[in-house]
């Protein structure tokens, strides 16, 4: 585990700036929030799975959702609590959201620390324009569609094996079929799993597994080039 560089928190929210590769211990708020990357990417791994927040994305964690960070790139994490009140607007679990222009300038508005930067023109906000600014918020956010950057965690053992081949080669392109003759099952019966469990296909799953790679390799600094081979991007039969 690693400490952030540096980290100023308040009752509304705040900011980590996280090194490259810096993992935060596990823990819970009292409070749903909301988990935006103002530089970097960060995975958020939960007990429900892991999300992917990028650029124009902002990750939403219920009250007491037991969660951990991991930062990939220097990354400049903001963090805004909601009321529960406005907590009841927006999803009732683990989510990424697609953020829009003014979502961005509100949440960096809301986590603006102008001690920090004086220099900026930036003036404290008061009790009462920042309670505006969060119903803003959660308003604009709560008509955001989800974004497919949440990885759902299997549980079945069968699953959890192949996601941990798949995990530690995203490239593999081996059919179902292979695979579960690597895990001990069969390819209906892990298509059903994946289904049921999970409520995607395998193929679905697959690719958003590639997807989350991806974009921590690019946030890591590795030319595209190479992210697509380490993908399983390199042909066209690629799935």
């Amino acid at each position: 585990m690693a400490v952030a560089r540096q980290s100023r928190i308040w009752p509304s929210g705040g900011v980590h700036l996280w090194s490259s590769g810096a993992t935060g211990e596990a823990h819970t708020h009292d409070r749903g929030h909301f988990l935006y990357a103002a530089s970097g990417v960060l995975s958020v791994h939960t007990a429900r799975g892991t999300l992917i927040v990028p650029a124009n994305r902002v990750a939403w964690l219920p009250a007491d959702a037991t969660h951990h960070h991991r930062a990939h790139g220097d990354t400049d994490m903001r963090i805004v609590f909601l009321s529960p009140a406005l907590a009841r607007l927006v999803p009732d679990r683990p989510a990424v959201l697609l953020a829009s222009s003014l979502a961005r300038e509100v949440l960096l508005a809301l986590t603006a620390d102008p001690a920090t930067s004086p220099a900026s023109g930036t003036r404290r906000l008061d009790r009462v324009p920042r309670a505006r600014l969060h119903r803003v918020l959660a308003d604009e956010l709560r008509e955001a569609p989800e974004q497919p950057l949440h990885l759902p965690e299997p549980h079945d053992d069968r699953l959890r094996a192949v996601a941990r081949i798949l995990d530690d080669d995203p490239a593999d392109n081996s059919p179902l079929a292979t695979l579960g003759q690597r895990v001990g099952a069969g390819a209906r019966t892990l298509s059903r799993l994946f289904h049921d469990e999970l409520g995607m296909t395998f193929y679905e799953w697959r690719t958003q597994l590639r997807v989350a790679h991806a974009l921590v390799l690019l946030a890591e600094g590795h030319d595209t080039t190479r992210v697509a081979h380490a993908c399983g991007w390199a042909n066209a039969r690629s799935r």
